[in-house]
């Protein structure tokens, strides 16, 4: 903000270059998760940059209104002196003509330097310079001079144009002079008088004033110090007040964090009667409430597990029973009347379904009790999917439904449960075949480097929004009074999704009313690992490719 410019300094390189990218790399993740995760960091750091911000732009516009009324003062005293100098010099001059018209030019000329110099003083140092306008013819000249020390060079040849045309009226420069430590910042300040018989002269003042830079250097200094001092302190009582606000918050935070890891007894410390206080009480009180509904619930759910399990296993031995006695009746049907046979037929088939729903039911009981393990073992998903067609196509062929398979080839063996997964066809093509209204049923396998894919397609009835939110729901059916020809139980589709995230993948489903449904199986192709993408779209591209039909053994790598 002063008036002489300090030179730049040197821009410094090749300092990025000592450290690697992938340490810089490192620092700015490392730097971008601490932003994120701490409030009062950001806080801090946003209340730090806009204070920064606004304490820059008052202290620069203090700054330049102090320098701007400092060189103002001193120009205007400068301009007052050299005023009072040239008045006092022409005075001097035209009262020492003589009589009969005749002067001692270089006599007045030395009083009039020692009037000059009384009346120019400055704690900066003033120097002046006379010299004869040029271009005059006069019977007398008198010698131009200055003090020692006085630099001409620094009055332009604009300034002296304009000084030498004005009549009487004073112009100022902002010069350097060059000092013992630099160049100083100056201001030379000229005018003009008229020495009888010697014709137009220009007076000069030359004036230092460092001592006003001085000045502005302490004042530009102190704003810059008060100006950091004052950001420091607002960045360190914005930090004791945002911790004072933000510590209960993150005591909450991590209480909530415990209380969903399970440990129901956490609390928050409750202190004071503020509006912190309030909401620990209240969260208190939330999580007492919760603590008392979860264990009731999981009360109720161990006792009902407890009973499921209890009861499928009690009804075993009466249901093996029941069997034995309903197949001795199967097989004698034909001695039956129709009526007695067609009663035979009917109890086989529901105990037929009776042994289905107490396996599922165990099945539940023991996913429910945490007690499944997983027996993987490499299994040729393509060939798996080929005895699932197989096993369903009687029941295809007797809705008139036409099974395909879409095959694309170069399929990898995938550690998998073979009896899970089959269980997982047999059930997506059971519902394939009961909701599919004798229109084709496509299956779809394919795979990527991390995952298998395997996609049952029909073109039936389809569902809406509603039942697909409820699709995979325990005991319910999309639709109970359709006549199905698969049994079911309403846990075929719950259970199949409990087999697939135990091995770590998932079902999806897509599907519209009267176009038809589309369940996606992806697993990953080794035990332990994640699934990210599915290899098949949801729903798969229209099989206008070649389809191959599973027409018996196929051997496919």
């Amino acid at each position: 903000m002063g008036w002489a410019t300090a030179p730049a300094l040197p821009a410094e390189s090749g300092a990025s270059s000592l450290m690697p990218p992938y340490t810089w790399r490192s620092l700015v993740q490392r730097a971008r998760h601490v932003w994120r995760s701490s409030l009062q960091l950001r806080t801090v750091a946003i209340t730090v940059f806009l204070s920064t911000i606004a304490v820059t732009l008052i202290s620069g516009y203090m700054s330049l209104s102090i320098a701007t009324n400092l060189y103002e003062a001193r120009k205007s005293q400068a301009i007052a002196e050299a005023r009072q100098a040239t008045v006092s010099a022409q005075s001097l001059f035209d009262s020492s003509v003589a009589p009969d018209g005749t002067i001692d030019v270089e006599a007045v000329n030395q009083t009039a330097q020692t009037t000059i110099r009384s009346v120019a003083s400055s704690p900066g140092g003033t120097q002046f310079v006379i010299l004869r306008t040029p271009g005059q013819t006069t019977a007398v000249t008198m010698t131009g001079t200055r003090t020692s020390g006085a630099d001409e060079t620094v009055i332009s040849d604009d300034l002296r144009e304009q000084v030498s045309t004005s009549s009487g009226t004073l112009f100022t420069q902002a010069v350097a002079i060059a000092g013992e430590e630099g160049a100083d910042p100056g201001l030379v300040v000229g005018s003009v008088f008229e020495v009888p018989t010697a014709g137009q002269y220009e007076l000069y003042l030359i004036y230092n004033v460092r001592d006003v830079q001085q000045t502005l250097d302490f004042v530009q200094q102190t704003l810059i110090i008060g100006s950091l001092l004052l950001v420091a302190t607002i960045g360190l009582v914005t930090y004791l007040v945002t911790r004072l606000a933000i510590n209960p918050v993150r005591v909450a935070a991590e209480t909530a964090e415990k209380l969903a890891d399970g440990q129901l007894e956490e609390r928050i410390p409750v202190k004071g009667e503020d509006v912190i206080a309030t909401l620990g009480r209240s969260f208190n009180r939330m999580a007492d409430s919760l603590q008392r509904q979860i264990t009731q619930l999981a009360a109720l759910s161990r006792v009902q597990q407890r009973f499921v399990s209890d009861v499928s296993h009690e009804l075993r031995t009466p249901l093996t029973t029941i069997r034995l006695a309903g197949d001795v009746l199967y097989e004698q049907r034909d001695q039956f009347s129709p009526t007695t046979a067609r009663t035979a037929e009917l109890l086989h088939a529901q105990v037929d379904r009776f042994e289905v729903m107490l396996a599922d039911l165990l099945e539940m009981s023991r996913y429910d009790a945490g007690a499944v393990e997983l027996d993987t073992e490499p299994t040729n998903l393509v060939r798996l999917v080929e005895e699932s067609l197989e096993a369903i196509r009687p029941l295809a062929v007797e809705k008139g439904s036409e099974l395909r398979l879409v095959a694309p080839g170069g399929y990898f063996e995938a550690d998998v449960e073979s009896r899970r997964i089959r269980r997982i066809l047999q059930n997506l093509l059971g519902n394939a075949v009961d909701h599919g209204e004798g229109r084709p049923i496509v299956v779809y396998v394919d795979s990527n480097r991390d995952a298998v894919a395997i996609a049952v397609r029909d073109y039936g009835v389809g569902m809406d929004a509603g039942q697909l939110e409820r699709v995979f729901d325990r005991f319910w059916r999309a639709d109970p009074s359709r006549q199905r020809s698969t049994g079911g139980t309403g846990l075929g589709l719950a259970i199949a999704t409990e087999d697939a995230q135990l091995h770590g993948g998932n079902i999806d489903v897509w599907s519209l009313p009267g176009e038809g449904t589309c369940f996606r199986l992806t697993l990953p192709r080794e035990g332990g690992a994640s699934v990210e993408n599915s290899p098949i779209e949801l729903p798969p591209v229209d099989p206008d490719d070649p389809v191959v039909e599973i027409s018996g053994g196929d051997d496919r790598a």
